[in-house]
């Protein structure tokens, strides 16, 4: 097994540039679990830190935090769960599609009253 670098809690925190009170409060919801040395301080690796920035990925596409706490309680009991995160992803990839949907909508009608502002400046001048 190949040597991963560990981090404290401080020098994870500055790496992932998230605040050490945020990391504490992502472990007391189950997002993170990292280990503790012998003097039961927290020990942080590179998978932690991918961990991290997928779960603050999932944020930034705007899955609700309680499907976050899921899809992480899934995570740490193994590949035999892979199906039910599949389906978490599937579900946040539909809302996006919609929000996406939503979107092109009000570039289209922004679109049109554009265009008919730009043909009065014509017809004006």
């Amino acid at each position: 097994m190949e040597n991963q670098q560990e981090y404290s809690i401080g020098a994870f925190s500055t790496r992932v540039h998230l605040s050490v009170d945020t990391l504490r409060y992502y472990e007391k919801e189950g997002l993170l679990k990292p280990r503790r040395n012998q003097q039961n301080q927290r020990i942080y690796t590179e998978n932690d830190y991918e961990w991290t920035l997928f779960i603050l990925r999932l944020k930034q596409i705007g899955m609700p935090i309680r499907d976050i706490q899921t899809y992480a309680k899934l995570r740490y009991q193994g590949d035999e769960t892979i199906n039910e995160r599949l389906q978490l992803l599937y579900k946040q990839e539909q809302l996006l599609e919609k929000q996406r949907h939503e979107i092109d909508e009000h570039l289209a009608f922004l679109a049109k009253k554009i265009t008919i502002y730009h043909e009065k400046i014509v017809d004006m001048e």
